[in-house]
């Protein structure tokens, strides 16, 4: 089953220092976010932002290119996580076909937001990333655990 999802908006994984989008369901029960590069996030941001680039972006080109050809994007679909990597792909309609073109989610995500199209996630993939974000959750505090017991009082800033 597929549920749609909206971009929520962006914030950085403390831990990582990398962007992560946010996806919603309408209801916000369901979360996924989904970890991107800085300039795929930056692409996300100007459009988040209603921020007009002087020239077109890569996204805002696909977009023109993909009417130019007399197709529509009906909408993005998250497919796929495999090895802590997520699948996406562009539904275009042209000449009455349906197209699948696979897509990064980053830049699916994008032109979505340039094109007001309905994202789209498998149901099977949010419960395979609540796994994911758990057991991500729990390498992290224990990678913490790890760093606090290392520590040497004399390298802290703080004495008592």
């Amino acid at each position: 089953m597929l549920i749609e999802m909206s971009i929520r908006g962006l914030m950085v994984d403390p831990i990582t220092n990398m962007p992560i989008v946010i996806l919603k369901d309408s209801t916000n029960d369901r979360t996924l976010p989904i970890w991107v590069g800085p300039v795929e996030a930056n692409a996300i941001a100007i459009q988040i932002e209603n921020v007009t680039p002087t020239r077109p972006l890569t996204h805002d080109l696909l977009g023109r290119v993909i009417t130019a050809l007399d197709a529509t994007l009906e909408r993005v679909l998250i497919t796929d996580l495999r090895d802590s990597t997520f699948y996406a792909y562009l539904e275009l309609r042209a000449a009455g076909e349906t197209l699948l073109v696979d897509a990064r989610p980053s830049d699916a995500l994008a032109l979505a937001l340039r094109t007001g199209v309905r994202v789209f996630v498998s149901d099977a993939i949010l419960d395979q990333a609540k796994a994911l974000d758990v057991s991500t959750e729990q390498a992290n505090q224990e990678r913490l655990q790890r760093w606090l017991e290392s520590l040497d009082p004399d390298d802290l800033g703080y004495k008592m």
